[in-house]
């Protein structure tokens, strides 16, 4: 019997290798005894094809019967546990009878067991094993190298004979923890995990929907508070218990008036609003009061009660609740007491008229703006309508009115303001640039733009003059610098005549009121200050945000067309005297818009070749231009008051973002000017060698270089000259449309206006280089694509005298300068983490000043009630100071260890309250 499974196991590893899987037979045939192989083929030779498909069949009938007979054992054996439980504890400790099963081992070719994990405990595996009888081959030894032969070997198919080997080839690779034990570990592939949760979605949704549908079943229940009365009301605020009956519905939501509460007596649930109760099993009209706090008595008679005053609509994040004010009334001296304006506010409500008819939770508000910093394009109206939805979904009615939400936000927002004002509060000042600051980078944003049809309003701004400079101060400013100057416009190196030097621009006779804003931003992404710009971007704006910064030390001015302001600015302070400071600053090119300028442009103006500049971009205000850009579809219909506000309002909520994470903004510039500096290191060696040069030969490139830039070249030829400057004037003006394309459009029309123009001045440009090509040699021709794409310098710009190519030298002077600027930037960095942590403390020693004035009397203009709630604040503000200084000096002491830099000095020696400060050490 033996032999004969042998020989059908042998005649299955050929007749099966081909069909099943191609890495099966190299599986098998390593770990088959050799003796098997004559076996086989023998048994290959003595076999036909149709008497082993018989004895196949007769295998898989025989492995069918003896998994029913083995199913029918465990079920037997399992009723008799069931039925007849044991009472001895060794009973219970009795293992149930294994189903016994063949094991495969694989063995070498000296027989020796091949194990997945082998043990010094074990034998080598080139140690002989002791010789057994010699029996032919009729007997079952050559089986049993083979195979460890328990019992009822006619289980084994030739699918559990795969399957065991998968496994085997499984415990090779993972060694001896079962599969099975080991936890299932998350896929390290996106893509995987992603498939893997689509899977699990796609295999649960019908459990998912039968349990929403499950959700809606009202079935009869008790309730859950006194557990005697059936449950009429379903409260979703009151889990776990939320099964509630009429009495007990009344006692609970008699002062949680903002739960939301279904009706389930007709076998479904039907939301209910907080003025309706079940009473007799009948929905009956009930008066709720709005939760606020109330004295204790109003009068000495004790025969007070409380009582539903005036009706008031309370508006949440859950919708509208038309509720009645409470009130206090004696019977016996007709005393009453109503809550005023004051009690309103401590409760956390913000009226939204002067009745107060309608009142907002200071929550509404809260969420309005954090949603409108998440969605700067999301309108009053949508998040209304959003809360007019929640109201009809809880089963109440009514709306929010738009105009009177607007007002009312604003008007928190107002006041908020003011608190910070009495705290010290500047909200648009970087505290890393103060008192001297490194760059300010200033640019027009043109979606800014308001139409003059939008709502005609004469009120005047709440923040009027804060962040947006005063229409009238800027117009007065710009008429006297034209009168002064009689429209001067400055040229610089690249030529031409951009939007922004146009100073004979007259104010836009369209549909748009304002044309955009003009803002000014620190080199940390703080706004600073802004303007309207009515006669588009004009050099007297940048110009007068220039004069009104002009207070602080700042070292570099950034624009994206500095290379034609400076001149400008030259023009003008020699006109306008009181203006001549402001030549103290240095002009500073935008990086990335230096690239739409030739390369002599961005050698002398571009801030990457500016020394002392670091690695400041100048392009920062594009950051605050890509938030501010997303609001303009709701300011674009303002009023000119509600314009004014809401972008006061982003603007000061996008610095408190930008302050809060200064610290983190600036330990991640250290750490990546750092590893950035490594790598520049290198490759300038790297390239010190590949060219052969030395330190000084660098250096003496570099000087060429500059040099060059500060020259002035041109064809001798007075018609190339021409041609000359015509080609710089277009090339300038095609990079820098194509730049703004998106920048300065915020509809497909104008976009289109733009690239249609972009189409015609290329059009131009091909004849000009045409004509140039004509009048030239051949190696001083130009190419339509080289000039397009890369920042070209001139043929008529190089001197042909030099014996080392100007590309060559451009090569080594740009990384020579990128070396220059990472060393200051790591300079530049720790000055402005030092600037922040004195802040901090100067911080807190205003807080302490305030203290001192509230302790001594002072009234700052507020009441005793007010004063008081002053002094919590300032203490909440000081603590919260606190954590942050301790936040901030654990993150500039890990990053900073090495640079000798001392947080201690500038921190306080004393707390408020509560000892020493923990954050010191």
């Amino acid at each position: 019997m033996f032999v004969w499974f042998t020989i059908v196991l042998c005649s299955l590893s050929i007749s099966i290798h081909p069909s099943i899987h191609p890495s099966i037979h190299p599986s098998i045939h390593p770990s088959i005894h050799p003796s098997i192989n004559t076996a086989s083929s023998t048994a290959s030779h003595t076999m036909s094809i149709p008497e082993r498909d018989r004895v196949l069949k007769e295998m898989e009938d025989a492995v069918r019967e003896a998994q029913r007979q083995a199913l029918l054992g465990e079920l037997e054996q399992y009723c008799m546990q069931v039925e007849e439980p044991s009472t001895s504890q060794a009973s219970r400790r009795r293992r149930p009878k294994k189903t016994e099963h063949v094991r495969w081992i694989k063995r070498d070719s000296d027989g020796n067991i091949i194990y997945a994990n082998p043990r010094s405990s074990r034998k080598p595996a080139g140690t002989p094993r002791p010789k057994q009888s010699v029996i032919g081959v009729g007997e079952s030894t050559a089986v049993e190298t083979v195979v460890e032969v328990r019992s009822d070997f006619t289980a084994v198919t030739a699918e559990a004979f795969l399957e065991e080997l998968h496994q085997s080839l499984a415990e090779d690779i993972e060694g001896d923890s079962p599969p099975c034990l080991r936890p299932p570990q998350a896929s390290s592939d996106w893509m995987t995990r992603k498939r893997q949760l689509s899977e699990w979605w796609g295999k649960e949704r019908p459990q998912l929907v039968n349990n929403m549908l499950a959700r809606q079943h009202a079935a009869p229940r008790i309730c859950q508070l006194c557990g005697n009365n059936p449950a009429v009301i379903c409260c979703s605020d009151c889990r776990p218990q939320p099964y509630l009956c009429g009495q007990c519905d009344i006692r609970v939501h008699q002062r949680q008036v903002f739960h939301n509460r279904d009706l389930m007596t007709h076998k479904f649930f039907h939301p209910l609003p907080p003025t309706t109760c079940v009473l007799d099993s009948v929905l009956t009209h009930c008066e709720r009061l709005v939760p606020l706090e109330m004295p204790d008595k109003v009068c000495n008679c004790l025969r007070s009660s409380v009582i539903a005053g005036q009706s008031i609509a309370v508006v949440t994040m859950n919708g509208r609740y038309d509720l009645r004010l409470p009130q206090i009334k004696c019977e016996a001296c007709e005393a009453s007491w109503s809550p005023e304006l004051g009690d309103l506010i401590r409760c956390d409500y913000w009226p939204a008229s002067s009745q107060y008819l309608t009142v907002y939770s200071m929550d509404v508000l809260y969420s309005f703006e954090e949603l409108k910093m998440a969605a700067p394009g999301m309108s009053f109206q949508a998040f209304l309508r959003m809360l007019d939805q929640r109201t009809v979904r809880f089963g109440r009615s009514g709306t929010v009115i738009a105009d009177s939400f607007r007002q009312s936000f604003l008007e928190w927002e107002a006041a908020r303001y003011e608190v910070d004002k009495l705290t010290r509060e500047d909200h648009f000042n970087c505290p890393a640039c103060s008192p001297d600051m490194l760059a300010v980078s200033v640019d027009g944003n043109r979606k800014l733009y308001r139409f003059k049809t939008a709502a005609r309003s004469e009120e005047k701004a709440i923040f009027y003059g804060v962040f947006i400079a005063n229409d009238g101060d800027v117009q007065r400013f710009v008429d006297y610098i034209n009168t002064a100057t009689n429209h001067v416009s400055g040229r610089g190196v690249c030529g031409g005549h951009w939007s922004a030097a146009r100073e004979m621009s007259r104010k836009a006779s369209g549909k748009t009121d304002e044309e955009g804003l003009e803002l000014a931003v620190c080199r940390h992404g703080v706004l600073l200050r802004a303007l309207n710009m009515f006669r588009g971007e004009i050099f007297a704006y940048p110009l007068y945000l220039q004069q009104q910064m002009a207070s602080k030390a700042i070292t570099f001015f950034a624009m994206d067309v500095a290379c034609k302001y400076w001149p400008y600015l030259q023009k003008v302070a020699e006109k306008c005297p009181e203006l001549q400071h402001l030549l103290d600053m240095r002009p500073f090119l935008s990086v990335f818009h230096a690239k739409a300028h030739d390369f002599m442009c961005e050698v002398k103006w571009s801030g990457a070749y500016q020394e002392g500049a670091g690695s400041t971009l100048g392009e920062e205000v594009e950051q605050c231009n890509a938030f501010l850009s997303r609001i303009a579809v709701t300011t674009k219909h303002m009023s000119k008051a509600g314009r004014t506000d809401m972008l006061t309002v982003m603007g000061m909520r996008w610095n408190h973002q930008k302050i809060n994470h200064l610290s983190s903004t600036l330990t991640r510039r250290y750490q990546k000017t750092t590893v950035a500096l490594e790598e520049q290191l290198q490759n300038l060696e790297a390239m010190k060698i590949q060219m052969g040069i030395t330190d000084d030969q660098l250096e003496s490139w570099v000087i060429d270089v500059k040099q060059w830039a500060e020259g002035t070249t041109s064809p001798t030829d007075g018609a190339v000259a021409a041609v000359a400057s015509r080609i710089e004037d277009l090339v300038a003006s095609v990079k820098r449309r194509s730049q703004f394309v998106y920048k300065d459009s915020d509809g497909r029309k104008q976009r289109a206006r733009m690239r249609r123009k972009i189409r015609e001045e290329k059009a131009t440009l091909t004849s000009v280089v045409d004509k140039y090509n004509s009048m030239v040699e051949q190696e001083e021709q130009l190419n339509m694509d080289d000039i397009l794409s890369k920042s070209i310098v001139w043929p008529w710009q190089l001197k042909h005298s030099d014996v080392v190519g100007l590309a060559t030298k451009r090569k080594a002077f740009d990384a020579a300068m990128a070396v220059k600027r990472l060393e200051e930037e790591k300079r530049i960095i720790i000055a402005e983490m030092q600037k922040h942590w004195r802040d901090l403390c100067g911080r807190g020693a205003t807080l302490d000043q305030i203290s001192q004035l509230t302790v001594t009397g002072e009234t700052l203009g507020l009441l005793e009630d007010g004063l008081k709630g002053l002094q919590s604040l300032v203490l909440k503000k000081k603590k919260a100071r606190r954590t942050m200084e301790e936040h901030v000096k654990k993150m500039y002491m890990k990053i900073l260890t090495d640079t000798g830099m001392n947080l201690s000095d500038h921190s306080d020696s004393e707390e408020e309250y509560g000892g020493s400060d923990s954050g010191q050490e």
